[in-house]
């Protein structure tokens, strides 16, 4: 907590010594070896296969396939809730959804504590903000200020703002500067125009006596699945390779999203490199941790289900790479430890040589990056759906908790065991051997590794409407609609609704 200081004294005293480029206790802010930079690039929807270099052949990542093998790559790294609001919160407050109270879309965040931009204003960062937001809510339940203006005390520490709440009409599309509430719009596809201000904020950032936290929040490739024409012709007549979990009756469907997504995807990689490059001419790159990630990923007709909310890898892993040049000790390489959506605050805050605050549950990895050894290295990510909702409620998928190995995935729906698959063997998860009998002692100790992730997180497991009923949200959209229930094609999984 931030003693006896509202949220709204805490930010108007933390940009005052920002502008003043002091620290609390009149420390100056003062030389590049001071603190690094902080470059942290959020992408929507973007899975974890869907790069080049991992053998997708259908992406077209040149720029970031180059910035993996230059960075600590995890490749274990998780969505702990696959879905855009849930992980944005627990990016910034380093804590699980239960926690920080964001478990269903469009919940406004509260915080309990500072977050991560607070810490680094604190810390005598100057902090700006470019992109999607989706952290401002919609206390209706009807998604009524997505397009709202967003004023400071709900920014977090936030002081340069370039930022809309949550839109998908990549073209032309609104955002809010600064203290201004009239609407203002992007010129052309917004991933580019937000890369060219980002650049520009660097440049000028990148002349002061501080460093800087600079969040870019790009929107594709979450559908609707748009680009510029010149990234659509790349894919409009191009053969595609399908995933081997893609029922073959839902190619010609799933053909004609993923032209959409991989040109968005080619698209975001050259304003990856437009990035890269303006880091470079400003001449702090290496004094600059860069981390590439995103909130989730993207089914894309893979178990023959669409977008996110659920347990597969297609969504529940997201690429998780970070470079800094300083302490990342040599050339690019590969950590199999897994890491969750809560770890980066800490881990930020810990390669920036600052303590976590009080309330963050997410583990500090900046040992691994700098190779170093880890006071307690976890066996497992956590994951939850809290409450089934939207794309999860459709389906006729409950809420569930379950575990990710570096080797397998455990998941236990409300009803019981649901699904468990070994990775290694079966990496597109088409062999679920929940209850199997040569499988007990795997289960065994994955229910044992959830189990403590329970324990450590107060984590009750209690039924969905418990929650919408303790934090008045059962009114929301999210929660209603109808459901749909599904079964796996390869007959070995079907909904728990």
């Amino acid at each position: 907590m931030m003693g006896m200081l509202t949220r709204k004294e805490f930010l108007r005293q933390s940009t005052a010594l920002a502008v003043a480029g002091t620290l609390p206790g009149g420390l100056v802010a003062g030389t590049p070896a001071k603190r690094p930079n902080i470059l942290f690039v959020i992408v929507d929807e973007w899975r974890a296969q869907a790069f080049g270099a991992l053998g997708d052949r259908n992406a077209h990542t040149p720029a970031l396939d180059r910035f993996r093998r230059q960075s600590v790559s995890f490749d274990n790294a998780v969505a702990c809730l696959p879905v855009c609001s849930q992980s944005r919160a627990s990016f910034l407050t380093g804590q699980y959804p239960l926690t920080n109270g964001v478990y269903i879309t469009d919940v406004p965040l509260k915080p309990s504590g500072e977050t991560l931009a607070e810490a680094l204003v604190k810390a005598g960062y100057q902090t700006g903000y470019i992109g999607k937001w989706h952290l401002y809510g919609s206390p209706k339940g009807r998604y009524e200020r997505r397009l709202s203006y967003i004023p400071p005390e709900s920014r977090f520490g936030f002081q340069y703002w370039k930022a809309l709440e949550c839109g998908h009409d990549y073209n032309k599309s609104r955002y809010y500067e600064g203290d201004d509430p009239t609407p203002r719009y992007w010129p052309g596809y917004d991933a580019i125009a937000q890369t060219q201000d980002a650049v520009g904020y660097i440049q000028r950032a990148s002349q002061t006596d501080q460093p800087f936290f600079l969040t870019l929040s790009l929107g594709p490739p979450h559908f609707p699945y748009t680009a510029p024409e010149r990234y659509k012709a790349m894919y409009r007549d191009r053969p595609l390779d399908f995933r081997p979990n893609v029922p073959e009756a839902l190619h010609g469907q799933a053909a004609e999203e993923m032209r959409g997504y991989y040109a968005a995807i080619a698209a975001l990689d050259d304003c990856f490199a437009t990035l890269m490059a303006g880091l470079e001419a400003s001449g702090v790159a290496d004094d600059t941790i860069v981390l590439f990630t995103a909130d989730h990923g993207d089914m894309l007709w893979s178990q023959g289900l669409q977008h996110k909310h659920v347990p597969w890898d297609e969504a529940i892993r997201v690429p998780f790479m970070i470079r800094y040049p300083r302490q990342s000790r040599g050339r690019g390489r590969s950590v199999p430890a897994p890491l969750n959506s809560p770890d980066v605050m800490p881990t930020l805050l810990g390669l920036a040589g600052l303590p976590a605050p009080s309330g963050v549950q997410g583990l500090d990895y900046s040992p691994l990056i700098r190779r170093e050894p880890m006071a307690a290295m976890p066996r497992s990510a956590y994951l939850a759906i809290p409450v089934s909702f939207a794309d999860a409620r459709a389906h006729g998928f409950a809420e569930y908790r379950g575990v990710r190995t570096e080797r397998y995935t455990y998941i236990r729906s409300i009803k019981g065991p649901w699904l468990l698959y070994d990775n290694r063997k079966d990496p597109y998860q088409k062999h679920n051997l929940v209850d199997q009998p040569a499988m007990a002692e795997v289960q065994k100790a994955c229910e044992a590794q959830l189990t403590l992730w329970l324990d450590r997180l107060g984590d009750q497991f209690l039924p969905g409407d418990a929650y919408l009923r303790r934090d008045g949200l059962g009114h929301y959209l999210e929660v209603q609609g109808g459901i749909k229930p599904v079964v796996s094609p390869w007959g070995d999984w079907r909904s728990t609704m």
